[in-house]
């Protein structure tokens, strides 16, 4: 069965914010704006990373303690690294750690080789399982998430995602909730800022590139109930953290509301507008960038025509808030385009790779940071 992956329409990314809650129990939506429209996942790419690993370590094709060998390719990935060296080594259950906590681009290319053969390859088979878990609107093409302008998701799919890292890897799930990681005399803090500051949230993954905005996927438990809550295109990890923890309150307020047989879903309506997370202008903390202004300004002052704007959308500046822990964060290769590709559906789950039938496309190009720098201002 053919696979096709041509998703939504560059022009799709000129805004960036999207989110989604849903009740995990019910699956119910309790909010989504814009939760159906393509985004760029970022390193919340690592979540199908990591399922794929979870999926292979329950089939037995790997174990915890197992060394996965470091390719020079591996080595050169951009940062967020661990600056592993080629032919080095880490184990299975190392490697995890450092995906939740670090984020880290080469230990995500030593994942997928170890499974997939190759990163592309990898990458389509991330897609295919995607695809079986119902992300209908999803194309994998790096395990890492550095910048690509074919790899899209969206809110609705992420959130699908994550329910199904829970639902199916549930003896796993507790890593994302890990809040430190050492290696090499380092020690890494989880950039999942509301593991320590929302009360219930265990996980799950962080991310950011220039192109996305901050995003953040993130689960919850409260007196039995599960929400899970996705929030892409933030201007800032601290505006991003303050609106999904906003989502959060208001998700388990809808329970303490109660129902009216009248007027079905109005404790949902009541509880996030209690909350302020259906704000008039909800693309305001998310808002693209151009020159360090945000495109409100920059469009004013300048009578931009949007028409000349370069796909995908403008390309934004990193915030002038962020810290050095967002800066962490941030994947600064451009991992260039290549041309479209097709492959074939084979038996194609993690447990099962050599029946993947595919057709590996040539390699992408590799840019150093400051060759990416240098294309995004001739952007």
């Amino acid at each position: 069965m053919l696979v096709t992956t041509g998703l939504c329409a560059p022009a799709a990314f000129a805004e960036k914010y999207a989110s989604i809650v849903i009740d995990a129990d019910t699956h119910e939506v309790l909010h989504a704006r814009n939760a159906d429209d393509a985004r760029y996942p970022a390193s919340l790419t690592k979540v199908m990373t990591l399922y794929m690993l979870f999926d292979a370590l329950e089939a037995g094709e790997v174990t915890l303690d197992e060394r996965l060998m470091v390719s020079r390719f591996a080595a050169s990935q951009a940062p967020s690294n661990l600056k592993l060296r080629p032919n080095s080594s880490i184990t299975v259950s190392d490697a995890i750690g450092a995906l939740v906590t670090k984020s880290a681009n080469d230990v995500a290319v030593v994942v997928a080789e170890r499974l997939g053969r190759t990163e592309t390859r990898f990458a389509q088979l991330m897609t295919i399982k995607a695809q079986s878990l119902g992300l209908e609107n999803t194309r994998f093409v790096n395990a890492s998430g550095l910048p690509d302008s074919r790899q899209v998701s969206t809110a609705r799919d992420l959130a699908i995602l994550a329910e199904a890292m829970f639902d199916n890897h549930g003896e796993s799930y507790h890593h994302f909730s890990r809040p430190r990681f050492s290696w090499a005399g380092k020690t890494y803090k989880n950039h999942n800022e509301l593991l320590e500051t929302v009360d219930g949230v265990d996980g799950i993954k962080t991310g950011y590139t220039r192109a996305s905005g901050f995003n953040l996927m993130t689960s919850a438990e409260r007196d039995g109930h599960r929400i899970i809550a996705i929030m892409l295109g933030g201007s800032t990890s601290k505006s991003r953290n303050a609106h999904v923890a906003a989502l959060v309150e208001a998700a388990f307020h809808t329970y303490e509301i109660p129902d009216d047989p009248a007027d079905p879903g109005r404790n949902i309506e009541m509880a996030f507008s209690a909350f302020g997370s259906a704000a008039p202008d909800p693309n305001a903390a998310a808002e693209p960038m151009i020159n360090g202004q945000r495109l409100s300004v920059a469009t004013a002052a300048s009578a931009i025509n949007f028409k000349t704007l370069p796909v995908p959308g403008p390309v934004p500046e990193l915030a002038p808030e962020a810290d050095e822990e967002e800066a962490e964060e941030i994947l600064v290769a451009d991992a260039g385009l290549t041309a479209e590709q097709e492959f074939e559906q084979g038996d194609a789950t993690p447990t099962s790779f050599e029946g993947a039938t595919v057709i590996i496309p040539p390699g992408r190009p590799a840019f150093s940071v400051s060759e990416y720098e240098a294309r995004q201002s001739a952007q």
